[in-house]
């Protein structure tokens, strides 16, 4: 019997509890109940949802906000005339000869 727990579960009373007992306890009807071990499981589950809800939200409000730019360049190109382009200019390589 290594440990406290250990000496519980064969039975025995530590001694600070044995004294806080009332006078006249019968010792051998004593129950002595542990509270169970943390689990982990809940808090990891939550973190993990809420980082990703979190990653979610933004996707979905980078994408309305493009939309929104869309929407925007497109109303003013047709009714102002107003033009916005995108110059995808690709590198040539010299070819030498």
């Amino acid at each position: 019997m290594q440990l406290p727990e250990d000496q519980i579960r064969a039975g025995h009373i530590p001694a600070d509890l044995y004294r806080r007992l009332p006078p006249g306890t019968d010792v051998h009807k004593v129950v002595i109940v542990q509270e169970a071990p943390r689990s982990y499981t809940g808090p990891i589950v939550l973190t993990l949802v809420v980082v990703t809800g979190s990653i979610a939200v933004l996707l979905v409000i980078a994408f309305v906000a493009q939309v929104v730019a869309g929407a925007a360049v497109a109303v003013l190109s047709a009714t102002s005339g107003l033009t916005y382009t995108i110059n995808r200019a690709a590198k040539r390589r010299a070819v030498s000869k």
